[in-house]
């Protein structure tokens, strides 16, 4: 007999816990056609708002590869030419001694130019506006030099350059090569229309005051 009402027992357990599983398993599907109803409602609120939506067309791109400019090339041929050019120039066998004035400061004027120039020149009534040291150069690097400096002083429209050479003191037998060597490679400059020593003040023996075209 009191096996019978265990047995009893457990079926009663048994079914109440399908029961309960049961309930639980109605109710979840309960909540999850809600949620469905609610999410269908609400895009269909979202559609109505916003219309008939198209989606958008994609268009390829044409890809450009770009490649990097080159540099320009340095101009070291010109250069070279121009040194060249240069060089050629300013001979060292030219000699101006029967182009210069048989004065203390053996002044030079160009042909053509008025006999109060030099005069000017030797007065110091020109404003000096660039000058250039050759005091201790060896005579190619001078003469280099040299005519670097009066190219660029004609570009930049300067009239009135002051040539320093030294007096020659340091050098062998204490002789002015340099000195002399300058006023030969200045008359043979074309921008050179004259050029006389330098007043006390502005380097005397040891400078020329030169005058450019203008």
């Amino acid at each position: 007999m009191s096996s019978s009402l265990k047995t009893f027992a457990d079926l009663a357990q048994v079914s109440k816990q399908l029961k309960v599983q049961q309930e639980q398993k109605q109710k979840a599907e309960a909540i999850r056609i809600a949620k469905e109803k609610q999410a269908a409602l609400e895009a269909n609120i979202f559609r109505s708002s916003v219309g008939q939506v198209e989606p958008l067309k994609s268009k390829v791109k044409e890809t450009v590869h770009l490649s990097p400019s080159k540099p320009l090339p340095l101009p070291f041929k010109h250069r070279e030419d121009e040194q060249a050019a240069l060089q050629e120039s300013l001979s060292d066998e030219f000699d101006a001694g029967s182009l210069l004035e048989t004065d203390e400061n053996l002044s030079y004027t160009r042909p053509g130019v008025g006999i109060d120039v030099a005069k000017k020149l030797r007065q110091g009534a020109w404003t000096i506006q660039a000058q250039l040291d050759l005091h201790g150069m060896r005579r190619d690097q001078a003469r280099d030099n040299l005519g670097e400096f009066l190219r660029k002083c004609h570009r930049s429209g300067f009239r009135c350059v002051r040539i320093i050479h030294g007096k020659g003191l340091g050098s062998i037998n204490k002789e002015p090569v340099l000195k002399n060597k300058v006023r030969n490679w200045l008359i043979q400059k074309e921008e050179v229309i004259a050029f006389s020593q330098a007043t006390a003040a502005d380097g005397g023996a040891g400078a020329l005051i030169v005058l450019l075209q203008g």
